[in-house]
């Protein structure tokens, strides 16, 4: 049994990514730098990785040279690249939008005769369907709103909050479920929704606020009944889709004996720590629900100093915690943005793992990209995460077993020290370095 291990380095502003073979031996009762795998002991499975397509991606797509946009499709999409089979894209418009919008305005028409997709079919569906041509396969889609039309809201305006009029929830829901309906008609796989997007944030930009109260009676008493009505039973409604800090006492108030068959999972962002504990609180308490990351980026306006190193290393070190606290699907924001880190109609820029300057057609790969990519390209959908243990803080680990039956541990050193490890696995030891500010993802085949 040998252990093939992928190490990124990154050092004077330079990646290093290379690969070594290291084969294991009995063990001869090692103690000291030891991290366990214990592949007996099985968790959560895990759905895959993906990224947001916004208006704001798929219009900088839109404006780079072909070999350009083949370069992006290849890295995230191709098999050789990151692998993504998920996608996240937005019911109207959202702050990553060229500006707002929606598909129907008319507070008369309930049947939908004037409802249109023209916006998404400028720069979204196009970029959907070369992913999908690309990854060779359907990609498993998530719609989520970012607001109801603004004829629906209690400000009357797409931004800055403001609540659903209780006179228009059934509407709100038929239009979701039309909206869902049109993406299929067009071949798409949407089998993910999320109720509302931040539903505890107002915003500048697209935003529509909801209590615990408010999202569970819109569940049960509208969205519910029009999925089944329009025969989209089978799609998986995912609650809260907002920071992780809440998402315990939100699964809570949401899921009843009532409910509990129309909640698939609970999705969460990133934006206010960690929160690791509050993962594990809602896997322990609802075990059959699926737990999916549905938004993080680096906000400029909160981590404009951070350089390279330091937000990769958040990426990692979030996907680790949020797998090992359960977590079965990890979706990024934009797929990609422009070297502004927009457009954004409010601007609100942010960066991405992969940045283009449209003006030079120069497609920049972060190394956010490449630490995201030790996860994704080894870690296949359907793969269970397994049991590890680690004789220090000052290494993250992860271990998952694919449906293959090959074993997949990522660490992630964070330190200015080299840690060495040994790999204890079904009493046979491998021995090797994690290098200072590292990444390293070893794979196991028997």
């Amino acid at each position: 049994m040998n252990i093939k291990l992928v190490t990124t380095t990154y050092q004077d502003d330079r990646k290093n990514t290379y690969q070594e073979k290291i084969d294991f031996s009995p063990d001869k009762g090692v103690e000291m730098k030891v991290v366990n795998i214990y592949p007996e002991m099985v968790y959560q499975t895990f759905d895959g990785f993906g990224a947001a397509i916004t208006e704001a991606a798929g219009h900088t797509f839109s404006l780079m040279g072909e070999e350009s946009q083949k370069h992006i499709l290849d890295a995230y999409f191709g098999p050789n690249g990151n692998r993504y089979n998920l996608v996240r894209t937005h019911i109207d418009s959202c702050d990553f939008s060229l500006g707002q919008y929606a598909a129907l305005n008319d507070p008369e028409d309930t049947e939908f005769k004037s409802f249109s997709l023209e916006r998404d079919e400028q720069y979204i569906i196009p970029l959907l369907k070369e992913a999908e041509q690309t990854a060779g396969k359907s990609l498993s889609v998530m719609l989520s709103p970012w607001s109801p039309p603004d004829f629906m809201k209690t400000n009357g305006q797409r931004t800055y909050g403001g609540s659903l009029k209780p006179e228009y929830r059934k509407f709100w829901a038929d239009y979701i479920s039309h909206y869902i309906k049109q993406y299929r008609k067009k071949g798409f796989e949407v089998d993910m929704l999320t109720i509302q997007n931040e539903p505890n944030a107002l915003q500048t930009w697209d935003s529509c606020l909801y209590t615990a109260e408010e999202e569970k009676e819109f569940l049960r008493d509208f969205l519910y009944p029009s999925l089944v009505k329009n025969g989209l039973q089978d799609i998986e409604v995912h609650i809260w889709d907002h920071n992780k800090e809440r998402m315990f006492e939100r699964a809570c108030t949401i899921i009843d004996k009532e409910t509990d068959k129309m909640v698939s999972g609970v999705a969460f962002h990133w934006y206010t720590g960690e929160h690791f504990d509050a993962i594990q609180l809602v896997h322990e308490k609802f075990p059959d629900k699926k737990l999916i990351f549905s938004e993080g980026c680096v906000e400029y306006s909160r981590f404009s100093l951070a350089g390279q190193l330091e937000n990769a290393q958040m990426y990692a070190y979030d996907i680790i915690g949020n797998l090992n606290a359960g977590m079965t699907a990890f979706i990024d924001w934009n797929l990609i943005l422009n070297k502004e880190g927009g457009p954004n109609h409010v601007n609100n820029f942010c960066d991405a793992p992969i940045m283009c300057d449209t003006e030079q057609d120069i497609v920049q790969e972060k190394l956010s990209f490449t630490y995201i990519g030790h996860f994704s390209r080894y870690i296949e959908p359907g793969a269970k995460r397994i049991a590890s243990t680690k004789y220090t803080d000052k290494l993250n680990v992860v271990s998952m077993k694919n449906p293959n039956g090959s074993i997949v541990a990522v660490f992630l050193n964070r330190s200015n020290e080299e840690m060495p490890v040994a790999l204890r696995m079904e009493g046979q030891v491998s021995e090797f370095f994690v290098p200072a500010n590292s990444i390293v993802t070893g794979l196991i085949e028997k």
